[in-house]
């Protein structure tokens, strides 16, 4: 029986988590960069890992300034 190998709570991602995920490596890595983190750790903040609450932050504003940036879609 491998039913109990799984973990209990799964991390659920917010919009913006997502909205990361969905981005190329390329955009990923500099956005991390921007946020004064690895690549790993931005990763692992998309999926709804635990980081440091002042990567988290500084992740969620380099995502919504790109975010802003962009134009919107009709």
């Amino acid at each position: 029986m491998r039913g109990f190998l799984r973990p209990a709570i799964r991390p659920r991602a917010d919009d913006l988590q997502r909205a990361f995920g969905t981005l190329s490596r390329h955009r990923r890595s500099k956005l991390a960069h921007a946020a004064q983190t690895t690549l790993l750790k931005a990763h692992q903040w998309s999926r709804g890992g635990t980081v440091a609450p002042e990567v988290a932050s500084a992740l969620e504003d380099a995502v919504k300034a790109l975010q802003a940036k962009a134009p919107k879609k009709a």
